[in-house]
């Protein structure tokens, strides 16, 4: 069975991309394992602790190597992605072993997919950026289909992601064609 780890460009507990990756894992229930990446404690980025890597990190980078795609689930700050995920992604991109010509990191040839809960634009500021950002770190990146689920005003007032249909719907069929990208 394929391994796909979720990760949640939020670190609030209750954030509504974590629901929304909620959600995903469920529909992946029995047909994937999945894992949601715990990161808090990851560092901020620093040439002069990269080598050796500070335990966390490379525990993240164990992680996200052993899988087979990545999911992330990225809210919007600004019509782009949080710092904290940008963070854990320049630690991810960074070489495995110091002095490697070819530049291997975690994320090379990683397959990976992008969700979004996000206000009126529905993260797709967020999810355009961050894909041309994981290209540039070498992922495989699944362009489509990608989920992005407007968030309407009383979202924010009671801190519950509420799917309709539709949006139900694409994340199942987001969710289909991982697994069907991990075949290929």
């Amino acid at each position: 069975m394929k391994k796909i780890l979720l990760i949640v460009g939020s670190l609030r507990k209750s954030s509504f991309n974590r629901q929304l990756a909620g959600e995903a894992a469920a529909l992946l229930e029995g047909r994937a394992n999945v894992k949601t990446l715990d990161f808090d404690s990851v560092p901020f980025m620093n040439q002069d602790r990269e080598y050796p890597a500070p335990e966390s990190v490379a525990r993240v980078r164990t992680e996200v190597g052993s899988a087979d795609a990545v999911w992330i689930f990225t809210p919007e700050y600004n019509y782009s992605y949080p710092g904290v995920l940008k963070n854990l992604l320049d630690w991810l991109s960074r070489p495995l072993k110091e002095g490697d010509p070819d530049r291997v990191s975690a994320l090379t040839g990683k397959k990976a997919a992008i969700s979004s809960a996000a206000g009126s634009s529905a993260g797709a500021g967020a999810r355009a950026k961050l894909g041309e950002l994981l290209v540039a770190c070498r992922a495989d990146v699944m362009k489509d289909p990608q989920t992005g689920v407007k968030l309407d005003r009383e979202a924010y007032t009671t801190d519950v992601l509420s799917l309709g249909e539709e949006e139900r719907a694409q994340l199942a069929a987001q969710a289909d064609a991982l697994l069907a990208y991990l075949e290929a």
